[in-house]
Order: structure tokens, then sequence, then C-alpha cells
């Protein structure tokens, strides 16, 4: 008689469907933990063996995550870290800024007691971390509960596609920025209902964290 089938959750997929996620997953994790930094050079060999995988999710990886600007891949010479730029900066700065606008006044109503207080202490863990990694995922953790209540997949789904990209940026800003505090700030005010009030205050903060950002990229870029 055969053995019944281990039970399977309805949401794990395939392990061959979700080797290249994970891989790119772990590889994004190793830039934050800064294993691999901005301009080093990725080789497929040396990746099996740091994940015991096989070449096939490797390359999947490794395109997916070229295609969300994390990585460059060159003809013969394999994968790079992206290195930063200042302009790249902007860009994303500027584009998350405009999403957070939008997301703000349609998320606010169907915010619960509940999602402010958990909103405010990832907030907090995100700002007391002195981890890359656990700074990257609080942060997302927190954009999350604010999009989500958007009710505007598409909107939710650009910030993600581009905190992704933002990644590889988030030790240098740790180390530049230990302590800011936008995101507190802007649900110490956003639950008390003074939504246009609360981006104003996030936003002169964003800002001149940006502007220090592309100030200090710039200098390391010059000859």
């Amino acid at each position: 008689m055969r053995p019944p089938a281990a039970h399977k959750n309805a949401d794990q997929a395939p392990d061959a469907e979700k080797a290249p996620f994970v891989v790119a997953k772990r590889i994004r994790e190793a830039i934050l933990d800064e294993v691999f930094k901005p301009g080093d050079r990725l080789t497929e060999a040396e990746l099996v063996e740091k994940f015991e995988v096989s070449r096939s999710p490797i390359r999947e990886a490794l395109l997916a995550l070229e295609k969300e600007g994390t990585v460059i891949i060159s003809p013969f010479r394999g994968a790079m870290i992206t290195p930063l730029s200042w302009e790249e900066a902007l860009d994303i700065a500027e584009l998350r800024l405009a999403l957070i606008s939008l997301a703000v006044k349609p998320a606010h109503r169907h915010l619960s007691p509940a999602d402010f207080d958990h909103a405010y202490d990832l907030a907090k863990r995100a700002t007391r971390t002195r981890s890359a990694k656990e700074h990257f995922e609080w942060n997302r953790s927190f954009w999350d509960i604010i999009f989500v209540k958007t009710e505007r997949p598409i909107l939710r789904e650009v910030f993600q596609q581009l905190e992704d990209r933002m990644a590889r940026y988030y030790p240098f800003l740790l180390k530049l920025f230990p302590t800011a505090r936008p995101s507190e700030i802007l649900i110490e005010i956003y639950r008390k209902g003074e939504i246009a009030e609360a981006f104003r205050a996030f936003k002169k903060i964003y800002l001149e964290i940006v502007d220090e950002v592309i100030d200090h990229l710039k200098s390391q870029e010059a000859p």
C-alpha cells in the first residue's frame, strides 16, 4: 500500500517555479547585508555554490534582477551589481514621492486604529535598526499597509518595483541617515486625519534627505 502523500500548503509553488524568485530575493538580501556591493561582479559558478541550486534558476534570477535594475549583464563578462548613481536615485525618489502623494488620501479612510498602530510600530523599528535588511523589510511592510488600503493595485505594484530597485541604496542610506524618521512623522499627523499636513511634513523631511543623498552621490562620482 502506498503511503499517503505529504500535505502541501495551497500557496506553496513547486520548487522549480519558486527557485528563481527565492534566488533573486537572496541576492537582494546579500546586497542589503553588503555581502555583495554595487560594482561587484557575480559569476554563475559562485552563485550556484552559494545558493546550492542549478544554473537555470540562477540565470532566471539574474535576468529578473537585470529587468528591475539591480544588476547589469554584459556578454562574456557576466553580471555586475549596478553601481549607485545620483540620476537613478533622483528618479526613484521623485517617483516614490509621487506614488505616496497618490496613496495617502484614498488609503486614509480604510485605515483602522490597529493599522495606524502597526504602521507606527514598523516605522519606529525601521528608524532604530542598524541592519539595512531589517530596515528594508520593515519599511516595505510600512508602505504596504498604506498602499493596500488605497485599493489601487497598480500603485502598489509599481511602488514595490521601485522598492526592489532601491534595495542596493539601503546600506548607503542607513549610514548617511541612521536616525531619520519621516515615516514616524507622517503617521503621527496622518492618524489625526490631517492628511495634507501629514504629507507636507513628510515631504519636507523626505526632500531634505533626497538633496543630501544626491549631493553625496555626486561628490563620489566626481573625478
